[in-house]
């Protein structure tokens, strides 16, 4: 799902920012929002598209989530071409097991509200139980 392989914690939230931006999307989407006015409004803020998609529907305001859509906005900032610039930014305390959690719940959620269905590799299912 990440490349859970992810050595740096950098390489992690960028990949999560990604892999969470096109969930929300698809909720997004299907609620009818359009892609254009998407791009241009939410762009990579991954608290702005979950509280948009929460707004219209996905009901998954789970704290933990919340903090993590916090971490990972706008996820730009964990390019490694914008950590060299800017610095590292704070990463939230989150351990690679607490994301990759976090964001395979977020796509049932995503999966169960709009009906799309979520591939993930039998990997994955295991180690998220």
């Amino acid at each position: 799902m990440l490349g859970v392989e992810a050595r740096a914690t950098e390489v992690l939230l960028y990949r999560a920012g990604v892999i969470a931006q096109l969930g929300l999307s698809a909720h997004l989407l299907d609620v009818g929002f359009d892609d254009q006015w998407c791009a241009k409004h939410i762009r990579q803020d991954i608290a702005k598209a979950l509280a948009y998609a929460n707004a219209s529907g996905l009901d998954w305001e789970r704290a933990e989530m919340l903090r993590l859509a916090d971490t990972l906005s706008p996820y730009w900032k964990w390019n490694r071409i914008a950590i060299w610039h800017r610095g590292r930014p704070d990463d939230g305390g989150f351990a690679l097991e607490e994301v990759t959690i976090l964001l395979l719940a977020l796509l049932d959620q995503v999966r169960a509200v709009t009906g799309h269905r979520v591939y993930r590799s039998d990997r994955c299912r295991a180690e998220s139980g």
